[in-house]
Parts: C-alpha cells; sequence; structure tokens
C-alpha cells in the first residue's frame, strides 16, 4: 500500500468572486509505503484553463509565479503524470490531503477536462481524522498543527510540495491510527 499525501494549490481571489471558477494550478505530493518510508515528490504546476491569469491575491498568497504557470502543462498531461508517478494503475493506493478541498478539486479539474476520476478514490481527509484523534473541537490549519506536534514547518506555506511535505510528518506520526 502506497500512501500518496499530496496538496494542491488553486486559482483564488480575495472574497473569490461567484462567477469565478477554481482550477487546480500546482500539485505537490510526497509517497510513503505502510511502514511510512519514503518513496519519492512529485510537484509540478499546471496552466489554468479558464482564467490563466493569476490574482494579485493568489500571487501573494501561494507565491507562485505567473511564469510558472505560463510555462507548464495543461492540467491532463500534470494529472496523467501524477497518476503514473503515484502508481495508481498498478499499486494498492490511498490518496490522503489536508481537508476535502483537494479532493474536491481533483474531481471537479478532472470532468472540467474530461477525464475519468474514479482513481480520485480512495482518499481520506486527514484534517477530520486528526481532529478526531486529537479530541480537537476546533478546526486548526495545517500549519498549526505541524507545530503543534514539535514539528518545524519547513518550506514555504501555501506551496503544494511544502504543505504535502509537512503533512507527511503529521502522518508518519500518527500511522498507526489513522482510519483507512
Amino acid at each position: 500500500m502506497n500512501f500518496i499525501i499530496y496538496d494542491l494549490e488553486a486559482t483564488c481571489w480575495q472574497g473569490r468572486p461567484p462567477s469565478m471558477v477554481q482550477e487546480i494550478i500546482e500539485i505537490g505530493a510526497v509517497k510513503l509505503n505502510r511502514f511510512g518510508e519514503y518513496g519519492g515528490s512529485f510537484n509540478r504546476f499546471i496552466k489554468p484553463k479558464l482564467n490563466p491569469r493569476l490574482s494579485s491575491f493568489c500571487l501573494e498568497l501561494t507565491s507562485i509565479e505567473q511564469t510558472d504557470v505560463d510555462r507548464a502543462s495543461g492540467f491532463v498531461d500534470v494529472a496523467e503524470a501524477f497518476q503514473d508517478w503515484a502508481e495508481v494503475f498498478d499499486e494498492e493506493y490511498l490518496l490522503c490531503s489536508w481537508g476535502s478541498f483537494d479532493r474536491k478539486m481533483l474531481m471537479q479539474d478532472c470532468m472540467l477536462h474530461d477525464m475519468e476520476y474514479d482513481w480520485v478514490d480512495p482518499h481520506i481527509n486527514l484534517k477530520r481524522q486528526y481532529h478526531d484523534i486529537k479530541r480537537i473541537h476546533r478546526t486548526r490549519g495545517l500549519r498549526y498543527s505541524v507545530e503543534k506536534e514539535g514539528f518545524e514547518f519547513t518550506g514555504i506555506h501555501h506551496r503544494a510540495i511544502s504543505d504535502a511535505e509537512n503533512l507527511a510528518k503529521i502522518f508518519t506520526k500518527y500511522l498507526d491510527e489513522w482510519q483507512f
């Protein structure tokens, strides 16, 4: 069993105008085996189809630059590369994210690009389970939780690969407590 600890960044706007559809602009992931051993990482930008110009809010929040997405491949190519890297057609796997947003976005972008999305399951929401394990009633963010667990938050917050690597720290610490 491979655990694919992943995070996504998406187009965003301050106040999120109702007419704007979010699209994935970065996928970052860490692969761990059933013993929590590191099996590699994946990090790619994606050129958005509907709103190719990133808002100033999005640029500031994520630190992703316009040239990063301008030079990137489209969703289908990156999603297929991600599937290959995660070995979703060859190995037993479980996608793991902090919250339900990432799963929803993967499914939405697959539909937007006429791709099958059944590979997005199996999936677990580590944020919900973490709060249950810790008996926390008030929702906490990833950075807060990483630091509360005694880990240093490394990398850049709101960058997919950094968030995935930091989430992997929590995942590994509670490896035997997650409900699959």
